[in-house]
């Protein structure tokens, strides 16, 4: 069923620096609740302020607080783009279309254990995920894995909703590696594997989910430009041939994928 898409001028209630390449920003709408929105799916931000930016920006829907109306964007600092983002403070405007895609697979039953798996920003949208999986009365543990400590996000909100393994590439926090090196895959099975982060990353952990026969799902981070299947910049070649993931993804069961 085709999920209805909005346009919404979003305030900003806050816009908070993590480190120096990354900005959490929260916002609202402040005249209606904001449309079910469910994790693995994401907004096309417009970018205004911008004088080389003419395409929304897709940005993983980080969280939603429906109790306090509001929508978390996790952006990093790369280009003009996000930093015209970064640069939104208390009171401005955002003008964002969502939701968009297709999410991650929820719990089926109140046993179901998943790990989610997240290298650098690709966490963005583990952290709705495994809220709504906790909520669901499923079980969430979470993987994560950067180049060094500094690098790492939201560690204490992960940590308020499930175990959290840490891997760094240099050792300054959990254990020396990358995440497919986690003693985690040695001691626990689980139900379903979810992950996002950069793509060899991801190929990585679902030969080894595989290996293991435990199911596993990816969110895609391909470049997009319209978020709507228009354009065709993010096609992927699936086992059904090739396809839009900002309209058939960005979440898809690894089985399918020419990985």
């Amino acid at each position: 069923m085709a999920v209805r898409k909005h346009i919404r001028d979003l305030t900003v209630r806050s816009g908070e620096y993590i480190g120096e390449r990354f900005v959490l920003l929260k916002c609202t709408d402040e005249n209606a609740p904001l449309p079910p929105m469910l994790p693995g799916q994401f907004a096309q931000l417009r970018v205004d302020g911008s004088k080389t930016t003419f395409l929304r920006r897709p940005v993983s829907i980080n969280y939603v607080d429906t109790s306090d109306n509001e929508v978390w964007f996790l952006i990093q600092i790369v280009g003009d783009g996000s930093r015209a983002l970064a640069r939104l403070k208390s009171g401005d405007s955002l003008n964002a279309l969502l939701p968009l895609g297709h999410g991650f697979t929820m719990p089926r039953g109140q046993s179901d254990s998943y790990l989610l798996v997240g290298g650098g920003v690709g966490v963005a949208p583990l952290l709705f995920l495994g809220d709504r999986i906790r909520e669901m009365g499923g079980s969430p543990s979470f993987l994560l894995g950067a180049r060094t400590s500094e690098m790492l996000l939201e560690k204490d909100m992960f940590r308020s909703l499930g175990n959290v393994y840490i891997t760094t590439e240099d050792g300054t926090e959990g254990e020396r590696g990358f995440v497919t090196h986690h003693s985690v895959w040695r001691e626990r099975r689980f139900d379903m594997i979810s992950v996002c982060g950069p793509s060899p990353m991801m190929k990585a952990v679902a030969r080894k989910a595989c290996d293991m026969d435990m199911p596993c799902e990816v969110s895609l981070e391909n470049m997009m430009a319209c978020g709507m299947g228009a354009c065709l910049c993010c096609v992927e070649k699936t086992v059904r041939g090739n396809v839009c993931v900002c309209t058939e993804g960005p979440v898809f069961d690894v089985k399918e994928l020419n990985w």
